[in-house]
C-alpha cells in the first residue's frame, strides 16, 4: 500500500505541478492575448487619431482654398464692374463730344449758307460781269479757306474726342496688365 500511496502522491504531485504549469501557461496566454488586444486597440486608436487629424487638415485646406477662390471671384466681379463703368464713361464722353462736334458742324454749315445767300444777293446787285467774277472769286477763296480751317478744327476736335473717349478704357487696360499680368 505504501507503493500505492507513493504513486498516488506522485500522481497528485505531478497533477499539481501540471496544474501549476497549466495555470502559468494560462496566465501567459492571457497576458499575451491582453497585450495583443491592447496593442490592437492602441493601433486602432492611433489610426483613428491620424485619420481625424488628416480629415481636419484637409478640411482646413479646403476652407482656405474656398476662401481664396471667393476672394478671387469678388476681385473679378469688382474688376468687371470697373470695366463696365469705364465703357459707360467712354460712351458718355463720346456722346457729349459728338454733340459738340455736331453743333460746330451745324454752326459752320449755317454760316456757309448765310454767306452763300449774302453772296447771291451781292451778285444780283452787280453792274458788270467783272464785278461778279471778282465777287465770285473772293467768295470761292474765302469759302475754301474757311473749309480748310473748319476741316482742321473738326479733325483736331475729333482726335481730342477720341483720346478723351478711350482714356477710361486705356486706364482699365493698364490696370488689368498691372493686376493680372503678374499672374500670367
Amino acid at each position: 500500500m505504501s507503493g500505492k500511496i507513493k504513486s498516488t502522491e506522485t500522481v497528485q504531485k505531478a497533477t499539481g505541478e501540471a496544474l501549476n504549469e497549466t495555470g502559468e501557461i494560462k496566465n501567459e496566454i492571457k497576458a499575451e492575448v491582453t497585450a495583443g488586444f491592447e496593442k490592437t486597440l492602441a493601433t486602432m486608436k492611433d489610426g483613428m487619431e491620424n485619420a481625424t487629424k488628416g480629415f481636419e487638415s484637409q478640411q482646413v485646406k479646403m476652407k482656405e482654398g474656398m476662401a481664396k477662390a471667393m476672394k478671387k471671384t469678388e476681385e473679378m466681379v469688382a474688376f468687371s464692374q470697373g470695366n463696365i463703368e469705364a465703357f459707360m464713361k467712354a460712351g458718355q464722353i463720346f456722346a457729349t463730344g459728338m454733340q459738340g462736334l455736331s453743333k460746330n458742324f451745324m454752326s459752320s454749315t449755317q454760316s456757309s449758307v448765310e454767306e452763300t445767300v449774302a453772296m447771291t444777293k451781292a451778285i444780283a446787285g452787280v453792274k458788270s460781269i467783272k464785278e461778279a467774277i471778282d465777287l465770285q472769286s473772293g467768295f470761292a477763296r474765302s469759302m475754301m479757306e474757311k473749309m480748310v480751317a473748319e476741316s482742321s478744327k473738326m479733325t483736331d476736335a475729333s482726335m481730342k474726342l477720341t483720346e478723351q473717349a478711350i482714356a477710361p478704357l486705356t486706364a482699365r487696360m493698364t490696370l488689368a496688365v498691372e493686376k493680372f499680368g503678374a499672374a500670367l
